[in-house]
């Protein structure tokens, strides 16, 4: 096996600690603070995960020969993944209500709450907000996850189609995909008369089994297996998605999900994906 380690707070200390657990015959700088041990064991995986997190370092065991060639398809979730905030938590904040809105949101995401129904009672109490509020939203908050840029470029110039699949709203996937060439998203749609929000969600929510259906779905166009994919979320309601690729990547995610995904990236971007696959 290989050992890719990651992180700002990487020593010369930290790196023999980690020869050391590893039993590594040797270990190579990828780029500025990133490490992979060759021929490595995951004998003391726990002992290397501690001391990982407690110098803020990302760790993660793969096989000797995996890569980012393996991969066809990279499927992510939008809010709090691809992007660094939660969209209905900024919109509820434009109508006073986000302290209201965010702890149903956290409730849904720690797998606490139905998130259909989690969803429906949230937008129902962004009724009669001015449409406008989204634009807001997209202009003025959203920002994306660091990394999020190098990511894209790498899978592009590694020929990965990408997907952004969320529980949140076509109004800002939409956007995202124009402005950064993603291939694929699915979202939900959120109903708008004369100008205002009216509180309720056209069509079918985009719930766990909605993200792992179009995941499948996205296999199936492209002539793919599920396990030529790569799925990354932070909340409960990714899991689903998770389970169905062939690489699950749990990022800055809450503990559900981070004990369901096969690896964790918990400190750096999501340019650590490609990091873990060089």
């Amino acid at each position: 096996m290989k050992l890719v380690v990651q992180g700002a707070n990487l020593t010369d200390s930290l790196l023999a600690q980690f020869t050391i657990l590893s039993g590594a015959l040797s270990f190579t700088q990828i780029s500025d603070k990133v490490y992979r041990f060759d021929y490595a064991n995951n004998l003391k995986e726990n002992q290397i995960q501690i001391l990982a997190d407690s110098e803020k370092i990302d760790v993660a065991f793969l096989e000797e020969d995996v890569s980012l060639s393996d991969f066809k398809l990279l499927a992510m979730d939008m809010d709090c993944t691809f992007i660094q905030i939660e969209c209905i938590d900024e919109i509820a904040d434009m109508n006073g209500l986000k302290s209201e809105v965010a702890a149903i949101t956290k409730a849904s995401m720690c797998g606490e709450m139905d998130f259909n129904e989690s969803l429906t009672k949230r937008v129902a109490l962004l009724k009669g907000l001015d449409a406008s509020a989204l634009n807001r939203v997209f202009e003025e908050r959203l920002q994306l996850s660091p990394g999020a840029e190098k990511l894209l470029q790498a899978l592009n110039s590694a020929g990965i189609k990408t997907l952004l699949v969320s529980g949140g709203f076509t109004y800002f996937t939409e956007r995202l995909q124009a402005k950064y060439g993603i291939d694929f998203t699915r979202a939900n749609t959120l109903e708008v008369v004369d100008g205002k929000l009216t509180g309720n969600i056209l069509g079918t929510i985009i719930n766990a089994e909605e993200k792992a259906k179009t995941l499948l779905r996205c296999c199936e166009d492209l002539k793919i297996t599920s396990e030529q994919t790569i799925a990354i979320g932070d909340g409960a309601n990714d899991m689903k998605m998770l389970a169905t690729a062939g690489m699950s990547i749990a990022y800055h995610a809450k503990p559900k999900v981070k004990a369901a995904a096969r690896y964790t990236l918990n400190y750096v971007g999501l340019d650590g994906v490609i990091n873990m696959l060089s």
